[in-house]
C-alpha cells in the first residue's frame, strides 16, 4: 500500500508515497503486560523509590506512598473488593483526583474487576446513565465535591440502580481496606481482560461506554510517554488531567509507574498550584489541555517560578495552536510535545518528539506511535495521496474492545478489518507527520467549499488579543452555513470583529473568514478540557449569545 518509511523525519530516508503508515516496531515489542503486573514489577525494581505524592497545597500535608508501599496497599484493597465483588464484575470511581482513586485503580486490576470511571462533575441523570449502562456493581465515591452533593444524588437515584449492591464513601476508604484478609488470593487477569471502561464526553447523544482492556493501556502509556520522552526512574511527574479521563489515569499514571517515576497527583487544576508543585516538587514533565495551558502563561507566579526541574511540556486532547505551542515554549524554556490521542484508541495514536523540529512542534501532530497503523482515507475509504485531507483511522493493538453493550456503533467505529475510524479530519506528509484539521462532523461547507475550522482557528491564535477561540458553522440561508468565531480575549486586551476580520483576511481566502463574531468570557468545556462546539452552535442559534463585543 506504501513504502516503509525506516527513518521517516531524517533526510534521505524513504517516505511515504500515499497517506499510510504501517506500524513498524520502531525497536519496540508489544508486551503482555497488565495493569497488576505492572505494578507488581516495579514494587520489585524499585521497592523505596516514591511512587505517588499528594499534590496538595501545604507540603507538610503531602501524603507519599514507595512503590513497595503502593503494591500493598492496593493488594489490601484488591481483598477487600474481592470480599463483595467477584472477578469480572464493574466498580465505578466517583471521586477527583486523590491518592485512593489510583488505589482503587490498582486495586481492581489485581482483582480482575473492571473500573468505571464517572467525572466527578457528573449530575443525577447522566450518573443514573454511566452507573445503569455500565451494570456497577458497586460504586467508591465522595460525599461532596465543589458544590455536587454526590452522596445525596447517588441515595435519590439508588432506587433505579437494581444492580448496584454496594457504596462506599471514600471517607470510609481505611475501614474499608482492613477487610482485606491477607489469605484471600489474587486472581490473575489477563491481558485482554477489560480494564476500564471510560465514557466519551457525549457532546451528540448519551455518552457510549468505551471498554479498553489491559495490554492496550499498558503499551500505549509506554510507548507514547516512556519511550517517548525517556522518562527516567525517580523523575517526578505532574498529572494536572482528571483521573476519569485516559490521559489522567492511563498515559500518567501508568506511564509514571512503568518508567518507575513518581507521580505528583494534584487534587484539580489549578494553575498557581501547578506552578509550585513544579518548583517544589522538582517535575520533569508538565502540561495539559490547551486552556491549562493558557491559565498557567496567564498566572503571575510563573515569572518568578522556578522551573529549572522541567525537561519538556506536553499538551494534546483538543487542538493546540502553532501560537500556544510557541509560547509556552518561550515562557517555560523546554520543548513542547503534542499527543493526538482518543479514549478509543487507549488513548495515543501520534505524538511530537522532543527532537522534532519546532516548525514540526508547532503545527503538527507528530509522526504515529511504534506498532500504530495510521492512514487518512476519502469518503469512499481509498487511502489518499500525502498532504490531502481525509478521515484518520488507526489500527493496532490500541483499539479498544469496543462499545459496551453496542454492537451497531462499535461497527460504524471499527471496521471488518480491524480499522478504527476517529471522525477526526486529518493529513499526512511524506515523511509521516500527521496534522489535524478538525472533527468531521465539525468540518464547515459553504456554498460547496469545505471549510475546516482549525485552520482559522490557528490564524486567529495568533492575534495577541485572542486567548482561546472556536470556530462553528452555524446556519445560513444563502450559503447553507457560514462561519463563526467564538472569542475569549485575553486579559486586558480588547479587539473590535473589524480588527479581527482584517487579521484573517489577511491570512486566508475571503469565503474563510468569519462573518459572525461572538466574544465570551468561557467557554462550555467538556469534562477532559475540551471546548463543547454543539452547545456554542445551540446557544448561537437560540438567540443567547449576541454577536459584536
Amino acid at each position: 500500500m506504501a513504502d516503509r518509511p525506516r527513518h521517516a523525519g531524517v533526510p534521505g530516508a524513504d517516505m511515504v508515497s500515499t497517506s499510510y503508515w504501517p506500524g513498524e516496531p520502531g525497536g519496540e515489542e508489544l508486551l503482555d503486560d497488565t495493569v497488576g503486573s505492572l505494578l507488581r514489577g516495579a514494587a520489585r525494581r524499585a521497592p523505596d523509590t516514591v511512587a505517588l505524592v499528594e499534590g496538595v497545597a501545604d507540603p507538610a500535608e503531602r501524603r507519599r506512598w514507595t512503590y513497595a508501599e503502593l503494591l500493598a496497599e492496593a493488594e489490601r484493597a484488591a481483598r477487600a473488593l474481592l470480599g463483595r465483588f467477584s472477578p469480572g464484575e464493574r466498580v465505578a470511581v466517583w471521586a477527583n483526583n486523590i491518592p485512593e482513586w489510583v488505589i482503587l485503580e490498582l486495586a481492581s486490576a489485581l482483582a480482575d474487576i473492571t473500573l468505571v470511571t464517572v467525572n466527578p462533575a457528573l449530575r443525577a441523570a447522566e450518573l443514573r446513565h454511566v452507573l445503569g449502562h455500565s451494570r456497577a456493581a458497586g460504586v467508591f465515591l465522595l460525599r461532596e465535591y465543589r458544590g455536587n452533593p454526590m452522596a445525596r444524588t447517588l441515595a435519590d437515584i439508588r432506587t433505579d440502580l437494581p444492580g448496584l449492591h454496594t457504596s462506599v464513601l471514600f471517607e470510609d476508604w481505611a475501614e474499608f481496606c482492613t477487610e482485606g484478609s491477607g489469605d484471600r488470593e489474587l486472581p490473575a487477569a489477563g491481558p485482554l481482560s477489560p480494564a476500564q471502561i471510560q465514557y466519551t464526553s457525549g457532546t451528540t447523544g448519551l455518552p457510549k461506554g468505551v471498554v479498553l482492556h489491559h495490554r492496550g493501556i499498558t503499551n500505549n502509556a509506554r510507548l507514547a510517554y516512556v519511550r517517548t520522552f525517556g522518562l527516567r526512574p525517580g523523575e517526578a511527574q505532574l498529572n494536572p488531567m482528571p483521573l476519569f479521563h485516559t490521559a489522567g489515569c492511563v498515559l500518567a499514571t501508568l506511564a509514571a509507574i512503568s518508567s518507575l517515576g513518581t507521580q505528583v497527583l494534584p487534587p484539580h487544576f489549578e494553575p498557581g498550584l501547578m506552578l509550585e508543585l513544579t518548583e517544589s516538587e522538582r517535575c520533569a514533565v508538565m502540561g495539559g489541555v490547551p486552556t491549562m495551558l493558557l491559565a498557567m502563561l496567564e498566572h503571575p507566579a510563573l515569572p518568578r517560578t522556578d522551573l529549572s526541574s522541567l525537561r519538556y511540556m506536553l499538551s494534546g486532547g483538543a487542538s493546540v495552536p502553532p501560537e500556544l505551542v510557541r509560547r509556552v515554549e518561550d515562557a517555560f524554556g523546554v520543548p513542547m510535545c503534542v499527543i493526538y490521542a482518543q479514549t478509543e484508541a487507549s488513548p495515543g495514536i501520534t505524538i511530537t518528539r522532543l527532537d522534532d523540529t519546532p516548525e514540526d512542534r508547532a503545527h503538527t501532530v507528530g509522526r504515529p506511535l511504534p506498532l500504530t497503523e495510521v492512514k487518512i482515507v476519502d469518503a469512499a475509504g481509498t487511502v489518499v495521496a500525502p498532504g490531502v485531507t481525509g478521515e484518520l483511522c488507526t489500527r493496532g493493538y490500541h483499539v479498544m474492545t469496543g462499545y459496551l453493550d453496542a454492537p451497531a456503533e462499535t461497527a460504524a467505529a471499527v471496521d471488518t478489518d480491524g480499522w478504527l475510524h476517529t471522525g477526526d479530519l486529518g493529513s499526512m506528509d511524506e515523511r509521516g507527520y500527521c496534522r489535524i484539521d478538525g472533527r468531521l462532523k465539525d468540518m464547515i461547507i459553504r456554498g460547496g467549499e469545505n471549510i475546516y475550522p482549525r485552520e482559522i482557528e490557528q490564524v486567529l491564535a495568533e492575534h495577541p488579543a485572542v486567548a482561546e477561540v472556536a470556530v462553528v458553522g452555524v446556519p445560513d440561508p444563502v450559503w447553507g452555513e457560514r462561519v463563526a468565531a467564538f472569542i475569549r480575549l485575553a486579559p486586558g486586551r480588547t479587539a473590535a470583529d473589524k480588527e479581527l476580520f482584517d487579521h484573517v483576511r489577511a491570512h486566508l481566502a475571503p469565503h474563510k473568514t468569519p462573518r459572525s463574531w461572538v466574544f465570551v468570557e468561557a467557554f462550555p468545556l467538556t469534562g477532559s478540557g475540551k471546548i463543547r462546539k454543539n452547545v456554542l452552535r445551540k446557544e448561537y442559534e437560540a438567540g443567547r449569545l449576541q454577536e459584536g463585543c
